[in-house]
């Protein structure tokens, strides 16, 4: 296997979950090049994986929303020449619609994976397909991601999951007063998904009284003002400015604590190893949770949104174990505790 084509064309969340199988594919292929299509609107991560030879990223998404301008189909005809530029063993679509299907299709290789109709986001898409994967399992969506590729292409996965991405680093350091930060995603793209804005209070005053700074990022003028709110009732906290996916993808990995929803930056943070709590309400929780004992844990389900309680314990035991880390690297084996005393 010399060169594969790895599709997944939106969106941020599905890009962290895609990190584990292209980490199983560098390590099946040490010697392949893996090229990697995606959405202009969600390359970032893709171009801060490790093991990623080359991003193509076509505008499709912003073509549609500027009303296919001339300039935007410029762009996916530059990134269809480059896709055509080179000839590939085989093309992987994990994501299962109509435009990641063409973009397989018109790849220049004999061979396509895909998803069989049922199991696809577009049923229509199979078209493109010369070969289905084979059956999911019983797993969450990175696993069953993992296992459906290896078994069409006849690897052995690890049992672990290995996200590996560098965040490029910010212009100015972060957070240079020792603080630690508490960023907290509220925010969610639907309502049905939210979790009250009263337990986010109580969550931020129990994270200051422990000597965070809580950290509130939003996305549209709405979550901005929710952000405000919770700004004013949670002492010191800090409502961040309109960012662009690296900036807050920057501050993610300068945080010491990741709390949020289901949502793409929370996966992020649990890719970059951050102590994380993710809140499931509307969404599978054993489909997309995370968890990582001692690092990352979610709590809550689909119709079962978690209590305050439940999220404090959760913080409880991501914290903790990022404590004891940090003892255990400390010279002489003294902790955090002994050395304060010692003065």
């Amino acid at each position: 296997m010399k060169r594969i084509l790895l599709i997944k064309v939106t969106s941020l969340g599905d890009m962290v979950h895609t990190l584990p199988l292209l980490h199983d594919l560098r390590r099946a292929y040490p010697g392949a090049k893996i090229d990697w299509a995606v959405d202009a609107s969600c390359a970032d991560i893709p171009r801060w994986a490790v093991g990623v030879d080359r991003v193509i990223a076509p505008p499709l998404r912003q073509f549609k929303k500027n009303g296919r301008k001339w300039h935007d189909l410029r762009g996916i005809l530059s990134a269809v020449r480059q896709l055509r530029r080179e000839r590939y063993d085989v093309a992987i679509d994990v994501h299962g619609v109509m435009k990641s299907a063409i973009v397989a299709r018109l790849a220049r290789t004999p061979r396509r994976l895909g998803y069989a109709a049922e199991f696809l986001g577009e049923s229509k898409a199979v078209f493109a397909y010369t070969q289905i994967y084979g059956p999911h399992g019983d797993a969450n969506c990175r696993q069953k991601m993992r296992m459906v590729v290896a078994n069409a292409l006849g690897y052995e996965i690890e049992p672990h999951e290995t996200p590996e991405l560098r965040v490029p680093p910010p212009a100015t350091p972060l957070h240079t007063d020792g603080v630690p930060r508490a960023t907290l995603f509220h925010a969610t793209s639907l309502d049905i998904k939210k979790w009250p804005q009263a337990n986010w209070v109580e969550i931020g005053h129990t994270l200051a009284r422990r000597g965070y700074r809580v950290e509130l990022p939003w996305g549209s003028p709405k979550e901005q003002a929710e952000a405000q709110a919770l700004a004013a009732a949670i002492p010191n906290a800090e409502v961040l400015p309109r960012m662009s996916i690296t900036e807050c993808a920057q501050r993610v990995d300068a945080s010491s604590l990741v709390v949020g929803m289901d949502t793409g930056f929370v996966h992020l943070a649990d890719a970059l190893g951050k102590p994380t709590v993710m809140l499931f309400t509307a969404t599978s929780r054993p489909h997309f949770g995370v968890d990582r004992p001692g690092q990352a844990v979610s709590v809550g389900d689909n119709g079962a949104p978690p209590s305050v309680d439940e999220v404090l314990s959760a913080i409880d035991s991501v914290t903790r174990a990022s404590v004891d880390k940090a003892t255990l690297h400390e010279p002489h084996g003294l902790g955090i505790h002994a050395q304060q005393q010692g003065g």
